[in-house]
């Protein structure tokens, strides 16, 4: 999904940071997030507004899982930008998780933007995520 023309970005009031997009949604709103995903059904501006305002961009820091070439890697979220309005591409790079040791060979993997559904968080059911990496290309 791509940001529509009439995607209204929604800034934090508390800080600014721009934490997601409401769009139009028939009659109603929807509440979009930083990757173009919906936060909420369609409703009543107020809902949409308060769940963007009440969003955390902790989601950022956590373990997420790219399939790649058939195996599920764990992935750290390195940078993210949607397209520009200027028609310039955004992109969304990951690394491959170095479990916060410094010593850990890591690939940089440069997705599209919004990402693929090859990118997704961790799950319970991903057996705590302890994915084996590939060595770097």
């Amino acid at each position: 999904m791509t940001i529509g023309p009439d995607w209204i970005p929604h800034r934090r009031a508390s800080d600014g940071e721009l934490v997601g997009w409401i769009r139009p949604a028939g009659e109603a709103w929807q509440a979009m997030s930083l990757f173009a995903q919906p936060m909420t059904d369609p409703a009543d501006w107020d809902v949409t507004e308060d769940a963007l305002e009440h969003t955390t961009l902790t989601w950022m820091a956590d373990v997420w899982i790219l399939e790649r070439d058939g195996r599920d890697i764990r992935v750290r979220l390195v940078e993210f930008r949607p397209d520009a309005e200027d028609g310039s591409p955004g992109r969304v790079l990951v690394k491959t998780d170095d479990f916060g040791a410094i010593d850990v060979p890591y690939e940089l993997i440069d997705l599209p933007w919004p990402p693929p559904a090859e990118l997704r968080p961790l799950r319970a059911d991903d057996g705590g995520g302890w994915i084996s990496a590939p060595a770097p290309r």
